[in-house]
């Protein structure tokens, strides 16, 4: 019993969700478009403004990805209606970020600045020099732009410089003592 995925997705007014005889799932909303195709053994059906998900088979496999393709469909849904952002923050001297076009160029106390390409669908606004915003549709693909510009220089525990999400917390270590 999949408690998640017997949850109906409930869509906001201006978004659009269609669902294909194949699987395949579209939303359009007034952020973009997403598609995604459901996996072999899950249904959907879309009727009065809620998307259901139904599983075909109560094998362990399609119990498994139930949850996961309602948990997709929601966040389809929420991306195209509302976005999703995270906040990173730079911490050390002479550590800054800059947005140039499509990329992002970070310099990180390293001898050469980082050059990062912006992929399609991502937002980066840089303020204060220190601090990231990246805005997108797919939760997914912001998620992992976080973590690759994280991924550079993860924050270090003796004196806490580097890139963290906003609000992490760090836990940090006594260096060495004289004697």
């Amino acid at each position: 019993m999949s408690r998640i995925g017997n949850k109906a997705v409930e869509i906001p007014e201006k978004v659009k969700v269609n669902v294909n005889d194949d699987g395949a799932v579209s939303a359009e909303g007034p952020k973009g478009k997403l598609n995604w195709k459901l996996p072999r053994g899950i249904t959907a059906s879309v009727q009065d403004n809620r998307v259901s998900l139904m599983r075909e088979a109560e094998t362990r496999n399609v119990k498994a990805l139930h949850g996961l393709s309602r948990s997709l469909v929601h966040n389809m849904v929420q991306g195209v209606s509302q976005g999703f952002s995270k906040q990173l923050e730079i911490e050390g001297v002479g550590f800054k970020a800059a947005v140039q076009g499509s990329t992002l160029n970070l310099n990180l106390g390293f001898s050469h600045p980082i050059p990062f390409q912006i992929p399609q669908g991502i937002k980066i606004t840089v303020t204060d020099a220190t601090k990231i915003n990246i805005e997108g549709v797919d939760k997914k693909l912001v998620g992992q732009v976080a973590a690759d510009i994280r991924g550079f220089y993860p924050p270090e525990p003796y004196k806490g410089k580097g890139v963290r999400y906003a609000g992490e917390q760090i836990r940090r270590k006594e260096g060495k003592t004289v004697q």
